[in-house]
């Protein structure tokens, strides 16, 4: 009999660890190759492990809730045969006083870490950051363990900010410190108390950091959608014969939205304390409502190098990955900028929260008929024509009106261009 170590896998480039979220094998349960054996959560999402030998479980080294670190064992498996690699363990039993020795040494050392100073760490962390993790009473060992976002894997302030929300710790300026827990509420016995789950919970935590790390300011424009609406009724059915695929208006907006973008560069960016990061690769967030009501952002990479076939084929595989919970971890990774399409509940216009650290976020509204002016060579006269709202949040510390108000416009100008003539 041999004992093989089940590891967490690689999830993703920024991926460094994921919470137990269940065990689907209980210890004695006999595995078999590729059956699933836990299921495990990211910050973003949440997928499966499966077994990469057959046998029988006979260790769970973590609980539910624990957290894993990427390539650490978090199950034993009994398999027939001999050892293999550095994978396989031999059949020791520990004594238990050897093992609590060794506990009460690991709790030692997490105690002297926790209790350095930050100025002896080996890592660099700008003096922000630092008074930032004095502050909120950060450890030494909970500020190494910040996966850093900036140049050179570096922690920024939105890093650390995040980091507070999650802990749930007040934030504090030097000056006050801002109370956010809530006002006490009175439940009466009819009343039903419903606990968050683990997504809510990190969603509320990331909806407060990003609104207290950007100044949120709002540009809105109406849009004639007329022609892609007529287009898009003449193609639909030749579409999805030909490619297999339903046409939506979404990749229709995206790609707009990826043009705009290549023409205004700086809104396609991060700010790292008093550094801008321009960033090269387009990587559109497509905002998508879960089956359970919660929200998660899975990201369209280098979209400005996919035509309209490629941006619906994305756009669809993402979707429908996101309702079925088959998103990887990866796919929520590398945004730069975030659409919502609010119009899909009917909503008019919005006002989205930044999806931090990105700088902007667009909000596409439903498309009504309504009365307009149209003007033609002969004259104004009054028509129904297919309209919709732009909304765009934008982060006014670095992005001006100019700048949000031109962009939302470079959008709309794409969208009022559409050739009905077009094919696809």
């Amino acid at each position: 009999m041999a004992r093989f170590e089940l590891k967490l896998p690689k999830m993703g480039e920024s991926v460094a660890e994921a919470t137990i979220t269940n065990w689907l094998k209980q210890i004695g349960d006999k595995i078999e190759a590729d059956e699933t054996v836990v299921e495990i959560a990211t910050d973003k999402v949440d997928s499966e492990v499966p077994s990469e030998v057959s046998g029988i479980l006979v260790e769970q080294l973590f609980a539910k809730g624990d957290l894993v670190q990427v390539g650490q064992a978090f199950a034993i498996i009994e398999t027939e045969g001999e050892d293999v690699a550095e994978n396989i363990l031999q059949a020791v039993e520990v004594p238990v006083e050897v093992a609590t020795i060794e506990k009460n040494i690991e709790v030692a050392k997490e105690s002297l870490s926790s209790s350095k100073n930050i100025s002896d760490s080996d890592k660099f962390f700008s003096p922000l950051v630092k008074n930032i993790a004095k502050e909120e009473g950060i450890s030494l060992s909970e500020l190494e363990s910040i996966n850093g976002t900036g140049k050179n894997g570096r922690v920024t302030k939105d890093d650390i900010l995040d980091f507070v929300a999650q802990k749930q710790i007040k934030p504090k300026s030097k000056n006050q410190e801002i109370n956010i827990s809530q006002t006490p509420i009175s439940v009466n016995g009819g009343d039903e108390i419903i606990e968050m789950d683990r997504m809510r919970k990190l969603i509320s935590g990331y909806m407060v950091a990003s609104i207290q790390t950007a100044a949120h300011v709002h540009s809105f424009i109406e849009v004639d959608v007329t022609n892609i609406v007529k287009w898009r009724e003449k193609v639909k059915s030749a579409f999805e014969k030909r490619e297999g695929e339903k046409l939506t208006y979404t990749p229709i907006f995206m790609e707009a939205v990826a043009k705009a973008l290549k023409d205004y560069p700086m809104m396609n960016i991060s700010i790292d304390g008093d550094y801008i990061i321009k960033k090269k690769n387009i990587n559109l967030g497509m905002a998508a409502s879960l089956p359970n009501g919660n929200l998660i952002v899975p990201v369209i990479k280098n979209a400005d190098q996919l035509n309209l076939v490629g941006m619906a084929k994305a756009v669809n595989d993402l979707g429908n990955r996101a309702k079925t919970g088959k998103l990887k971890p990866d796919d929520t990774q590398g945004g730069t900028y975030t659409v919502t399409n609010v119009g899909t509940f009917g909503s008019v216009f919005g006002t989205p929260i930044i999806n931090q650290p990105q700088v902007g976020i667009l909000a596409i509204g439903v498309i009504r008929k309504v009365p307009a002016v149209i003007e033609t060579p002969e004259g104004d006269f009054i028509g129904i024509r297919q309209k919709m709202f732009l909304s765009h949040s934008y982060d006014h510390r670095i992005i001006d009106g100019a700048l949000g108000g031109s962009f939302v416009k470079r959008v709309a100008d794409y969208l009022e261009a559409f050739d009905v003539d077009s094919d696809f």
